[in-house]
């Protein structure tokens, strides 16, 4: 394949992004008003829990089965590398750069996510059906190619929902917490007309006698008060580790059973278990209809997500806060160091025997650690009301650079599987 079409076929996702965010951001403008804040944020809890879960399910259902699960078991471990590493790299750039604290899990979070899903779907069967392509001698190129992006779709969307999730959580939080600290700040003092026993002293009172009380037990059992002081704290932090242990469970449960995440899951055992999946797939399956209802409900998942990207980008090339030396180390984690961690760890797979033969399957491996940033972020920005103009900002960036980069890697890539 030459330079040219491959440009052409990896750049042709990427431009349909772009495109598609355009018309999103005029139709948030003043002219159009019809992508407005409030018609956004509702768009958006419609992807989060109808659209994005129904794609999960329906690629996952139809494409993937048991066998395919075992053969392709160092995906999941590729696409976790792909995190592991650009997360390392995000909290090194959050440490260079400095930004504001609620935007730190932002650039970690565009750092270590990948857009595994609707981008892979694209880029897979358009390279396939390319002449001179290393894989298009597979006359089922296509269909297993779109196996093995639906499979990444899968995985990734379970890391996305679980560990990106729980990183735009986190700058909620912060976000909420610098709020109510500035609103604090802004509240004038109530306390200048209060008596001469104030708040204060009666704490330091309280305070006093109960030094007061322990100096005195302590002097006239000693050996009592070292067992009353030392088993309360011991009872204490044991509460404690319970508490964090209980939260901690409790937390990852609910993450779990995020619409997208337990869609996955079950895409998954109707795939795995013949029995369901000749339920609902194929020419002759009683219940196919449902199967057709949630792929059409699916279909709608890129469109809504990257309109809402680009109505979200009028409000951010505006108020962002974002800086550009973070947009930088973003850009240089995801299109410089990530792909070359990426030929390393694929190369060296291969060479231990871990992988199937099938040179497609390691060229989507390769592409896994190049994408540019997953656009579910931008879901989970807006749903949590946190970053959403400073997301759109570096999405637009991070795609803008994406069609340059993605068709030179693609195409280093195919000379070393070729």
């Amino acid at each position: 394949m030459g330079f040219l079409t491959l440009f052409v076929v990896a750049s042709m996702p990427i431009v349909q992004v772009l495109i598609i965010s355009g018309l999103g951001a005029f139709l948030a403008t003043e002219y159009c008003k019809l992508l407005t804040a409030d018609a956004r944020r509702s768009l958006n809890k419609m992807v989060f829990m109808v659209f994005t879960p129904a794609l999960m399910f329906a690629n996952l259902a139809k494409t993937v089965t048991l066998e395919d699960i075992i053969s392709w078991w160092f995906m999941p471990v590729n696409i976790g590398l792909t995190f592991l590493f650009g997360g390392i790299l995000g909290w090194m750039v959050v440490k260079l750069v400095r930004p504001e604290p609620h935007l730190e899990g932002l650039i970690v979070a565009t750092c270590a996510s990948g857009n595994l899903g609707n981008l892979l779907l694209i880029i897979v069967p358009a390279t396939c059906d390319e002449d001179g392509s290393p894989f298009s001698n597979n006359g089922a190129c296509s269909s297993v190619g779109l196996s093995y992006a639906s499979f990444s779709m899968a995985i990734g969307g379970f890391y996305i929902w679980t560990y990106t999730y729980q990183l735009i959580k986190t700058s909620s939080v912060k976000f909420k917490e610098l709020q109510a600290e500035e609103e604090v700040a802004k509240t004038p003092n109530k306390d200048l007309d209060a008596n001469t026993q104030t708040h204060l002293l009666k704490g330091e009172d309280e305070e006093h006698v109960d030094v007061i009380v322990s100096a005195t037990k302590s002097v006239e059992d000693p050996e009592n008060q070292a067992i009353v002081a030392q088993e309360p704290a011991r009872t204490a932090d044991e509460v404690s580790f319970w508490k964090k242990q209980t939260e901690f469970l409790h937390q990852i449960l609910e993450e779990l059973m995020a619409p997208p995440t337990l869609a996955a899951i079950v895409g998954f055992i109707f795939g795995a278990i013949a029995l369901l999946r000749n339920l609902l797939i194929g020419e002759n399956a009683p219940l196919r209809v449902i199967q057709d209802s949630i792929k059409l409900l699916g279909d709608g998942t890129i469109p809504c997500i990257t309109l809402i990207l680009g109505g979200n980008l009028i409000q951010g090339l505006r108020t962002s806060k974002i800086k550009p030396f973070a947009i930088v180390g973003v850009i240089c984690v995801r299109y410089i160091i990530l792909p070359v961690i990426g030929i390393l760890v694929v190369k060296g797979a291969s060479s231990l025997g871990l992988l199937p033969s099938d040179p497609l399957f390691h060229f989507i491996l390769m592409v896994q650690f190049t994408l540019p940033p997953a656009m579910n972020i931008s879901t989970m920005t807006q749903l949590y009301d946190v970053g959403q103009e400073e997301c759109s900002v570096l999405f637009l960036w991070a795609y803008l650079v994406a069609a340059l980069a993605l068709t030179l890697w693609s195409t280093v890539y195919m000379w070393i599987l070729s």
